[in-house]
């Protein structure tokens, strides 16, 4: 972790001094939009409600979890203005992640406060990603908030793999889900881990069954974040191998579809959708990287496999009804954005990169 002591950024028309013995960031002559030291314009932000989930998934964290005091977390009014500060800077695109976020006891409230700068222009999009198992109750009131678009983590169509992969979860109530949304118009995106020896030899027919719903789907590999009980090496899978054989079912053609998060898309000419490919170990996605996450504590992580962070909960406290300092706060922050991740799998018994959970950063 690096420790915000006092950091000097300096570039045309800009000054920005954070201090963190209090936690009081100056700022002068601040830009419209927030830059990396890398010229990377950051205009999406991906915030975590909570690291709780009602799935155990075998790759994303260990079958007995340690979550949070809930004290910790930020509060929903926290949770609010965070995402209204980055709004403030430039921040065009949020999307609501956990842990699972439709756990998050008012996770509705939130939405409906957040869909007010959706409508006065100030965002161009509100996305939400989420297992599934809670949709079926919240889709009509998510999409009457304005949320379009939602991705849904699947990595199986089998009833008893799906309960192995997440220890314990049930297919029918995600199933459930995803027709509540379709039917409250909300376009869905399925989100699909490659595993090896869980689900490679599933992946063709997921990508037909998603695809003759109109769904996209995408494929990512594991990432070797936090200790889950298991050893990632036996997981991983190279999308490199998995697209080399898709493309001896079907052809791919490299598409000019372009989203604000890392994947990297093909057209399916056979079934006429869209496959996308999250590959953060074969072919990393840093040169055009556009975000950062805020998890639920308040933590902002400039990368997801750097522990480069500012702790926007202490000034959040420190200044509970002024938003500037926050806004300087993280105009510092971003400032110090490393150039990229450094993700390893191939060393057996090695430490993950990070020691934190997906579902703490937020996913």
């Amino acid at each position: 972790m690096r420790p915000f002591t006092e950091t000097r950024y300096s570039r045309p028309n800009m000054t920005v001094i954070y201090q963190s013995d209090k936690a009081t960031p100056i700022a002068t002559g601040a830009p419209a939009s927030l830059v990396d030291p890398f010229g990377r314009t950051i205009n999406y932000v991906r915030i975590s409600v909570t690291d709780r989930c009602d799935l155990r998934c075998l790759y994303c964290m260990a079958e007995n979890p340690v979550f949070l005091p809930k004290a910790d977390l930020l509060s929903l009014e926290e949770l609010e203005r965070m995402c209204g500060a980055f709004i403030d800077l430039g921040c065009r695109r949020l999307r609501l992640t956990g842990g699972e976020p439709l756990v998050r006891k008012g996770m509705m409230d939130l939405v409906a406060a957040l869909s007010r700068r959706l409508r006065a222009g100030d965002l161009e999009e509100i996305t939400l990603t989420t297992n599934g198992t809670q949709l079926a109750r919240h889709a009509e009131t998510l999409a009457g908030h304005g949320v379009r678009r939602i991705n849904v983590s699947l990595d199986t169509l089998d009833p008893d793999r799906f309960r192995r992969i997440t220890r314990g979860g049930d297919l029918a109530a995600v199933l459930d889900g995803l027709e509540a949304a379709r039917q409250a118009g909300i376009s869905l995106k399925i989100n699909t881990v490659a595993l090896k020896g869980d689900n490679a030899d599933e992946l063709p027919d997921l990508i037909r069954w998603a695809h003759g719903l109109g769904m996209d789907i995408t494929l990512i590999e594991t990432m070797p974040l936090g200790e889950i009980d298991a050893d990632r090496t036996d997981q991983y899978l190279s999308l490199a191998t998995v697209r080399e054989a898709l493309g001896r079912i079907w052809t791919l053609t490299p598409s000019t579809r372009r989203t604000s998060g890392p994947a990297r898309y093909m057209k399916v000419e056979e079934t006429g959708g869209t496959l996308g490919f999250i590959t953060p170990l074969s072919h990393t996605f840093c040169e055009a990287c556009n975000r950062v996450r805020v998890t639920c504590t308040g933590q902002l992580f400039l990368c997801l496999g750097q522990d480069d962070q500012a702790d926007l909960r202490q000034v959040l406290r420190d200044h509970p009804g002024d938003d500037a300092p926050l806004r300087a706060a993280i105009r510092a922050a971003i400032a110090l954005k490393p150039k990229g991740h450094d993700f390893r799998i191939d060393r057996p018994g090695a430490a993950p990169a990070v020691l934190r959970t997906m579902s703490t950063t937020g996913g």
